[in-house]
């Protein structure tokens, strides 16, 4: 978690300073063209990948734990297969879908070579996707960790002097330049480990295990748009209803609340997926692992929320600016989200882990469906401060909804443990929020002292 929250962090700084560069030397437009770019090549991304990244990570740790290395090598080099002609065929796609891609993006044909170039920054995803997939489900977390940051640096220092010397004409060099930096140092950290073990598999034993990972894959690619669908869908009626600034105030919260949250997650879930996927098997050893992911992540996030929750304004004033204090309500009461959202998203892996495709999609169908009711239901009601509540309550559905399937369909358990740092977790969220309710801040301070001190000393405990 520490590693790759580090990652996470040092990607995000790098993205502020490339995004900030764009904004004092190209202007709005550039912003514009950088985050239309960006939209239309992480659209074609998701699909073009159809979700093997996560699928194949499964199938790779699970003969890692077994310990047979030439079915891993034989894993490896069907993943290999797949991904390589997956992004070629993307790249082909969006070649000659550059004038369409053009047209809808910016209304006229003026940037088709923007998208023909491209096709480049496709291929090279697809090399990235494919090589990291390898490194996290043989558990090689150092070169991962490494390639992001390398990835990061190299790609804004590459960034930087086309932004200088060539402004507008820019930004679709930098997007490649990134790519490419990601690409080489994925490249240079491969996993290099069964290279040794000579694997000729036939054209159509390579399709059929292949299709194992597209079956898995597709029902994640389907719930990612879903997802993305929902949040479009409620955008779009927030528009409508409230005008353009409020969006603004919607969007720049949920950012503050999901994606900066979404940041732990990732660092945890980089290792904790594949150390799952190794052991879903076992009843005891899930249990085991699934328990302690809960207590860990409830323990570091109960001491940043507290935190956070004591500074929100001055987080608020730092990341937006004052025009934004309106989604200190919103961000506030969604906190509580967090706390379930952690405690969900650790027993949802274990769907992906058991390879449950149909399982997993139901889920999150449930769930977008349930989380855009509430957003609108909750807005009418009260607003922005209601969104904020709508999201605390939609992760308190989601925790059910998977609950359900954890404990009644596969018939796991939790350690006793995890109900009591749960509702410590959720306690000390609360506390904070009911004492800045009614001006106490010395007793939020406290409150937020006791949960740093808390969990420093669980992480002290786990590294023992």
């Amino acid at each position: 978690m520490g590693v790759f929250g580090g990652v996470q962090v040092m990607t995000i700084l790098c993205s502020i300073v490339r995004t900030k560069l764009v904004a004092v030397w190209i202007g709005p437009v550039g912003i514009g063209l950088f985050g239309l770019y960006n939209a239309a090549l992480d659209m074609i991304n998701n699909v073009a990948n159809l979700g093997i990244r996560s699928s194949s990570v499964r199938d790779i740790a699970i003969e890692a734990e077994r310990g047979s290395r030439r079915r891993i090598a034989e894993i490896i080099a069907v993943v290999r297969h797949w991904t390589w002609a997956l992004g070629a065929i993307a790249a082909f796609l969006s070649l000659a879908a550059s004038p369409l891609l053009s047209r809808w993006t910016f209304g006229d044909g003026d940037h088709v070579w923007g998208f023909v170039a491209l096709s480049v920054a496709v291929m090279l995803n697809a090399l990235v996707n494919c090589e990291q997939s390898i490194l996290q489900g043989t558990r090689r977390l150092r070169q991962l960790a490494q390639i992001g940051v390398c990835g990061a640096a190299t790609g804004l220092a590459v960034s930087v002097p086309l932004f200088y010397f060539l402004r507008d004409d820019s930004i679709v060099l930098s997007i490649i330049a990134y790519s490419a930096a990601v690409a080489f140092f994925t490249w240079r950290f491969r996993n290099k480990e069964y290279r040794d073990e000579k694997v000729s598999l036939p054209l159509h034993e390579v399709a059929s295990r292949g299709a194992g990972f597209v079956k898995l894959g597709f029902f994640m690619t389907l719930g990612s748009f879903l997802s993305l669908l929902s949040s479009y869908i409620f955008i779009a009626y927030l528009n409508l209803k409230a005008g353009t600034d409020t969006v603004g105030h919607y969007q720049a919260g949920y950012t503050l609340i999901h994606r900066y949250a979404a940041l732990i997650f990732t660092a945890i879930g980089t290792e904790y997926y594949p150390r799952l996927a190794r052991v879903c098997h076992s009843r005891w050893r899930t249990r085991l692992f699934v328990s302690q992911e809960i207590n860990i992540a409830l323990n570091v996030l109960a001491a940043i929320i507290a935190v956070f929750l004591l500074l929100r304004q001055v987080v608020v004033g730092i990341l937006y600016s004052s025009d934004f204090y309106a989604i200190i309500p919103f961000v506030s009461y969604a906190s509580i989200g967090i706390v379930f959202q952690a405690i969900s998203w650790c027993m949802a892996y274990v769907i992906i882990a058991k390879g449950k495709g149909k399982t997993y999609i139901v889920t999150e169908c449930l769930s977008t469906a349930i989380g855009l009711v509430l957003n609108v239901v909750f807005y009418n009601y009260a607003g922005l401060a209601g969104l904020g509540w709508a999201y605390a309550v939609w992760y308190m559905f989601y925790t059910v909804i998977v609950g359900i399937v954890y404990f009644g369909n596969f018939r796991f358990t939790l350690h006793r443990s995890t109900l009591y740092v749960s509702l410590y977790a959720t306690a000390t969220t609360v506390a904070v929020l009911v004492a800045l309710h009614y001006g106490l801040w010395w007793a939020a301070a406290i409150v937020a002292a006791i949960a740093v001190a808390t969990g420093a000393l669980s992480l002290r405990r786990q590294l023992r």
